[in-house]
Formats: C-alpha cells, sequence, structure tokens
C-alpha cells in the first residue's frame, strides 16, 4: 500500500493560495501525512520543465512515496487525471506528458484514470484539479484506498514527442535542451549512462551556434565564462559556464536543440 509521505511539484510560484489549500485539503483528508515541497517555480505552462523535475527528483525518495505534479495548463479539458505507478512510488497529476521522462525510464509502470468520484472533492472547479482532484485523490492513497479504487487502468498515456535522442549518422546525434537552471546550465537529454563514450573520446556538443569539445568533472574546472560540457548530478550532460550562464553566452533556451558528434 501507498505510504504516508507526499511531494509536491507545481508550477503555482508562492504568491497565491493555491499550494496552501491544496496542503490543507490533504491534511483534512490524511491528518498524518508528511508533505515535501519540491518546487512550486516551474515556469508556468511549461510540462517539459515539470517532466524533467519528476525524473530528477523520485529516485531518491524511497518506496510508496506519492508524487503530486500539477503542471497543468490543460486544466478543466478533456485531458485525463492519472496516477502513474512505477518504481514502487505513485505519482498523481494530469495526463498531458509531465510523466514522459519517467515511463522513459521506468519501463515497466501503470497508469489509471482517476474517475471515482467519491475520493475527490465537490462541486468539481474546471480552474483547479490541484485542490478538487490531485491533493484528495493523494491524500486517500496517504490513507490506505488502493489504487485500483480509484480508477482503472489505460493504456494510452500521453507521451511527449521528441525527449529522447535522435541518431542521425554513425557518429551523431540530435537531441534537445530539457531545462535551464538558475545558473544558467543547460541539462540536455543526453543521459550519461546511455552516451558513456563522451567520457572517453573526442566529441563535440553543439548549442546554439557553438561548438563545445571541453570534457569537465566539476563546474570550477574552466576559467571564468568557459563553455564545459559537464555529467550533472541528475544523470545528464550539461552546458556549464564557469561562474557564468551558459543559456546568455549561447542565446539557448529549453527546448533547443543540440547535437552531439563522437569522433
Amino acid at each position: 500500500m501507498p505510504g504516508s509521505l507526499i511531494t509536491l511539484t507545481t508550477d503555482f510560484g508562492v504568491a497565491d493560495h493555491f499550494t496552501g489549500v491544496m496542503k490543507g485539503v490533504i491534511h483534512s483528508i490524511a491528518p498524518r501525512a508528511t508533505i515535501v515541497d519540491i518546487t512550486h517555480l516551474i515556469p508556468p505552462f511549461e510540462i517539459l520543465e515539470g517532466a524533467f523535475t519528476v525524473e530528477a527528483m523520485y529516485r531518491w525518495f524511497p518506496k510508496k512515496t506519492i508524487h503530486v505534479v500539477v503542471v497543468d495548463p490543460g486544466v478543466g479539458s478533456a485531458r485525463r487525471p492519472v496516477l502513474v505507478e512505477a518504481a514502487g512510488q505513485y505519482f498523481i497529476g494530469p495526463d498531458n506528458g509531465v510523466f514522459t521522462l519517467l515511463m522513459a525510464r521506468e519501463k515497466e509502470y501503470k497508469v489509471r484514470h482517476l474517475t471515482a468520484e467519491e475520493y475527490r472533492l465537490h462541486p468539481v472547479s474546471a480552474t483547479f484539479h490541484g485542490r478538487d482532484i490531485f491533493a484528495p485523490a493523494a491524500a486517500h492513497l496517504a490513507s490506505g484506498v488502493a489504487p485500483a479504487k480509484l480508477g482503472k487502468v489505460v493504456n494510452d498515456p500521453w507521451i511527449i514527442s521528441g525527449l529522447t535522442p535522435v541518431r542521425t549518422g554513425k557518429r551523431f546525434w540530435v537531441g534537445t535542451v530539457l531545462r535551464v537552471d538558475r545558473f544558467g546550465n543547460l541539462i540536455t537529454n543526453f543521459r550519461v549512462e546511455e552516451f558513456p563514450a563522451v567520457m572517453e573520446r573526442p566529441f563535440e556538443l553543439l548549442a546554439g551556434l557553438v561548438k563545445i569539445s571541453r570534457l569537465a568533472a566539476t563546474f570550477s574546472e574552466g576559467e571564468p565564462g568557459e563553455l564545459l560540457v559537464v555529467p550533472g548530478s541528475a544523470g545528464y550532460f550539461e552546458v556549464a559556464a564557469n561562474q557564468a550562464s551558459a543559456a546568455q553566452k549561447l542565446g539557448v533556451a529549453a527546448g533547443s536543440p543540440v547535437e552531439l558528434t563522437l569522433y
């Protein structure tokens, strides 16, 4: 059964009441639940950055953790509210691709459409499913309700295309920038474990109009402002600039293409 640890990841920011209300709903149903805030500063509507955040954080939580993810520009539309069971944990949020990278890493998963009316608040707002659907579902799970009671399994979850690097030649791959962090580092979708040759052979990573060929273990190995490729803590190669913003230097944002060449 699920545990009583619930995480929250949203694009709500910190100025409004939304996150606090979700916590109130959770504690009203599951007063002993422990709530961990991952972040509420996902840029508004940026599903891709939400997907990266989910994939980057869940592995560091114990089995049975319940993760609520609300980056939901389609709230109130025909998109489904879902529960994803993967890696011994539970993920609740909109079926809009925000769980794409999770499902790419965890090949075995189960997706349920959250349809059980008795585990929602009523009336359900058309604009605040975080309060009326997602938070109650998480709290009921934490209180011991079986996942099967929340809805039936579906086999067609929404997957964002283009998040896996594409091989375009014998030595060439095209990828994308998943996220720009607050330091201006470009987190690419080239996983270190899938591209170990970058650690062993000469390479070039094209970002913007610049080719970077310097691999560094730490940000400080380069000269101030020097562009580097670093194996990041989330398991992806990152383009960084020592004590500067690689994103600003290169004019690159989340969703921009990057190209890898191995020699």
